[in-house]
């Protein structure tokens, strides 16, 4: 049972949205709320020590991965005004976390889990896990400060050095997949745009005083700039994963499917993290890389969320037809940022609002329910 917290912050306001759902305040957080337990039913699950919790993901290739653990820490710390038991759901994943180190760095996670808790392929991390754990670890020092059970900050200090010094390019600047793609490895040049988050990146360096960071944040912030300016003029698209200093889209299977190089189940997270520093920090790049996104899609479904397909490539053609909350849910986020998008924003929340979580779904539902909490208001506001 939720145990909400009040007063109930004040909804909505983000320093640099220009629209918001035409829906009540009232209604979305109720949808919001009612979604979120939902989630919680469906995929919050015991872990293998007393006392610990952990996102369940029957729709990976493991049923718990750090992808999971660090959206869930953060859905827990944002939820922190409006459950007052958000902080035992974050306390109880954040301990599965750290029992889990990988084997090469251990201050990051070991990436992939099976159902005994044994890690598998390797015991080595994903990149995308790492960021948000050290994100959400910021966000609960924020809401409940560090002097419980765990410190906060320190173990986000902690993690942010640790990304810092295992999966950074030092090259390029811009994400390794993980702590295993070092340099001389095949997939060293390899980066997955998803993991291009520049909100986490100014946060890391606010964090911890370290002006490398400040130089991360530019290189992707390049990065995002080039790869639309020469490979998605049209559409704004970014591709699953990129080679090199440039960078480029890579061609065919490189790590995970023959579409890597195009829009697929990476880069569709791309609107959401975009569109969440844009709104936050107002800055020109991802703020007109999540407005050339929404124009695109908003000019090829009419407005029609329901239009959306799971896959495209950067030239915007289609290849998988099939709905996907995963693909569409992120874009409410972006539409915040565009003050021609109300129609579009209003479908998407009337969308959002209206669907189900599906308890084989994993990761669609958990980018919505994310999106959710960007789109109703109820997010985090930067210091």
């Amino acid at each position: 049972m939720l145990r909400p917290v009040t007063p109930s912050p004040p909804v909505g306001f983000y320093p640099y949205d220009v629209i918001r759902p035409s829906a009540s305040p009232a209604l979305m957080r109720e949808r919001l709320l009612a979604y979120y337990t939902a989630w919680k039913s469906a995929f919050v699950r015991p872990g293998c020590t007393a006392g610990t919790l952990r996102v369940h993901s029957p729709d990976a290739a493991y049923p718990a991965i750090a992808e999971g653990q660090g959206y869930g820490l953060v859905i827990a710390a944002s939820m922190a005004p409006l459950d007052g038991r958000a902080r035992e759901l974050f306390d109880g994943i954040l301990g599965f976390v750290l029992e889990h180190p990988s084997h090469l760095d251990p201050d990051l996670m070991a990436a992939e889990l099976d159902a005994r808790c044994a890690a598998r392929d390797g015991g080595d991390s994903a990149t995308d896990g790492d960021l948000d754990i050290a994100y959400a670890l910021l966000l609960a020092d924020r809401a409940w400060g560090s002097a419980g059970r765990h410190d906060y900050r320190a173990l986000a200090v902690r993690r942010i050095a640790a990304i810092k010094r295992s999966t950074v390019n030092r090259d390029s600047g811009l994400m390794l997949l993980g702590d295993w793609s070092t340099e001389g490895t095949r997939l060293h040049a390899t980066s997955r745009t998803s993991d291009w988050n520049p909100l986490y990146f100014r946060a890391f360096q606010a964090a911890t005083g370290d002006p490398a960071w400040a130089e991360i944040t530019r290189a992707h912030r390049a990065a995002i700039s080039g790869l639309q300016r020469e490979h998605s003029p049209r559409t704004g698209l970014l591709p699953d994963f990129v080679r090199g200093d440039g960078p480029e889209p890579v061609t065919g299977r490189v790590l995970e499917t023959a579409h890597d190089g195009d829009y697929g189940y990476n880069a569709c997270r791309t609107p959401w993290r975009l569109g969440l520093d844009a709104l936050l920090t107002g800055d020109a790049v991802t703020t007109a890389a999540a407005r050339r996104m929404t124009a695109w899609f908003r000019s090829v479904t009419g407005d029609d969320p329901g239009r959306i397909g799971s896959g495209y490539a950067l030239s915007g053609a289609r290849y998988d037809a099939d709905p996907d909350n995963a693909f569409w849910a992120p874009l409410a986020v972006s539409a915040m940022t565009d003050p021609a998008a109300q129609p579009w924003l209003d479908a998407l929340w009337e969308r959002l609002a209206a669907a189900r979580v599906d308890p084989g779904h994993y990761f669609g539902d958990t980018l919505q329910l994310q999106v959710m909490i960007i789109v109703s208001g109820n997010y985090p506001r930067p210091d």
